[in-house]
């Protein structure tokens, strides 16, 4: 999902007969295949047909990311990039505050990571230490950890305390993305 919303296959025009050509060639050696066909229409968003000459893939780029300031894990927030990352941010944003000692939140961080995969390009994530961040915390009124914050528009929305399961999460990240 993340990579179709944020990748598309880069192709060239090549007017030479490149049927079997070294590119072919190199395509079938970085993604795997004989024939190319199943393997290399996996990878691709667009499906690429030969009109007027044979495409092959551009040389100097393969991938091309049509996704702005995209990132597909969660960053780390602190109180020197608080108001740049998270209450600038033009994109929802969740905020998950946390401690290495905290068993619960070793619990949520791997869903909180697979939601930054998953909405890729559409919601921000980050995750705020209270140990070292504590002035966010207190700003936010966090008494319980793992608390989960939901920012858009540089306003808090939603909260969540607790390790929650992914599909309290994902329904409330889908108010505030455009899905």
């Amino acid at each position: 999902m993340a990579l179709e919303t944020c990748f598309v296959r880069t192709w060239s025009l090549h007017a030479a007969s490149g049927l079997g050509g070294a590119g072919r060639d190199r395509d079938r050696l970085l993604f795997g295949g004989g024939g190319g066909g199943a393997a290399r229409q996996r990878l691709s968003v667009a499906s690429p047909s030969p009109i007027v000459a044979p495409l092959r893939p551009a040389s100097s780029s393969r991938f091309a990311c049509r996704c702005k300031n995209a990132v597909d894990e969660v960053v780390v927030a602190d109180d020197k990039n608080w108001e740049s990352m998270v209450l600038g941010s033009e994109s929802p944003v969740l905020v998950e505050f946390w401690a290495p000692w905290c068993g619960p939140c070793r619990m949520i961080a791997p869903v909180i990571d697979e939601l930054a995969k998953e909405y890729v390009g559409k919601i921000r994530c980050f995750k705020v230490n209270t140990d070292d961040s504590p002035n966010i915390a207190t700003t936010y009124g966090i008494r319980s950890i793992p608390t989960v914050l939901v920012f858009s528009n540089g306003e808090k929305k939603e909260s969540v305390i607790g390790a929650v399961p992914k599909t309290t999460l994902t329904t409330i990240v889908d108010k505030y993305v455009g899905s």
